[in-house]
C-alpha cells in the first residue's frame, strides 16, 4: 500500500465526527493536514489531541456557504504547503424531517452546503491538480447517496448529486492523474443527527437511535484511510443492514421499497 506519510491532506468538517477521526488516522500515518471548519477553536482542539505539531499542520477556518472564500482559503494553503496532495470533502449538513414537513429553504440550504459547497471547493482546487497531474478527491456522501430513506429526502437528494458529479469528474479527469474515491457511511457514531436539520430549519437536539448504534468514527476513519491507500473508488462504511440495502436496492428494488418502509432509520 502507497504511504501518506508527509502527504498534504486537506480535510473539512474536521472539528468534529468522522473528520475529526481522519485527522487522528492521518496523523498516525504522518500525513501533513490541513484542518477546516468554521469553528477555529474546536478545529485546534483537534489539533492538539491529535499531537500535530505546528510545522505540519494548518488551521484553516472554512464555511462551505461562502464559495466566493474559497481561492484565498487555498491560496493560503498552499502558502504553507506549496501543494495539496488529497482534498477529502467531508463537510455536510443532514437533515430529519418529513419531505411534507421540510420548507423549500430548508431543502435549499442543505443542496447548497452539502452539494454546491463541496463542488464549488473542487473546482477551487482542479487547476492545481490537474497542473500537477495528480491528486484525489475523497468524498464522503452517504449509504442514502445510494438510495433514499425516509426523513432524508433533501440529504439523500444532496448525496446523489455528489455521486453523479463525481463519476463524470473521475472519468473526466482520468488523463491528468486525478482520482476520486467515494465514501459512503450507513450509521457512524457521531452528532450527525444532532445536528440535523428538520423541516423548519431548525437542529434537531437529539441523537437517533440508529447512529448510536452504528460503527465508530475512528472504525469509520480506518476504513477511509485504507480505501485511499489501496486506490479504490467507492466504499460503503457501515453494519451489514446498510451494505445490504445498498445490495438490495442495485439488484432487488421492489423487495427494497417494501424494506426501507419498515427499516428504522431513527
Amino acid at each position: 500500500m502507497p504511504s501518506l506519510k508527509n502527504k498534504v491532506i486537506w480535510v473539512t468538517g474536521a472539528s468534529s465526527g468522522i473528520g475529526e477521526a481522519l485527522v487522528y488516522a492521518l496523523a498516525k500515518e504522518g500525513a501533513k493536514l490541513i484542518l477546516s471548519a468554521r469553528r477555529s477553536e474546536e478545529l485546534q482542539r483537534v489539533a492538539d489531541k491529535a499531537k500535530l505539531s505546528a510545522p505540519d499542520y494548518l488551521i484553516l477556518p472554512l464555511d462551505l456557504n461562502a464559495p466566493d472564500t474559497f481561492e484565498a482559503k487555498k491560496k493560503e494553503a498552499l502558502g504553507r504547503f506549496e501543494h495539496i496532495d488529497i482534498l477529502i470533502n467531508n463537510g455536510g449538513v443532514s437533515q430529519r424531517s418529513l419531505a411534507k414537513d421540510t420548507t423549500a429553504a430548508v431543502d435549499r440550504q442543505i443542496m447548497e452546503v452539502n452539494y454546491f459547497g463541496t463542488i464549488a471547493l473542487t473546482k477551487t482546487l482542479m487547476p492545481d491538480f490537474i497542473k500537477q497531474q495528480g491528486g484525489l478527491y475523497v468524498v464522503v456522501t452517504s449509504a442514502v447517496g445510494k438510495f433514499g430513506s425516509p426523513w432524508r429526502s433533501g440529504y439523500s437528494a444532496s448525496k446523489h448529486a455528489l455521486h453523479g458529479f463525481f463519476d463524470s469528474l473521475r472519468a473526466e479527469l482520468y488523463n491528468d492523474g486525478v482520482k476520486v474515491l467515494l465514501v459512503c457511511p450507513g450509521f457512524i457514531q457521531t452528532n450527525v443527527s444532532v445536528n440535523a436539520l428538520t423541516g423548519t430549519g431548525a437542529k434537531l437536539g437529539s441523537m437517533d437511535v440508529a447512529t448510536a448504534n452504528g460503527l465508530t468514527a475512528g472504525e469509520c476513519a480506518r476504513q477511509i484511510v485504507a480505501a485511499i491507500k489501496s486506490g479504490k473508488e467507492e466504499i460503503v462504511v457501515g453494519k451489514f443492514k446498510e451494505r445490504f440495502a445498498v445490495f438490495a436496492k442495485r439488484f432487488f428494488p421492489g423487495m427494497f421499497s417494501n424494506m426501507i418502509r419498515e427499516m428504522a432509520v431513527r
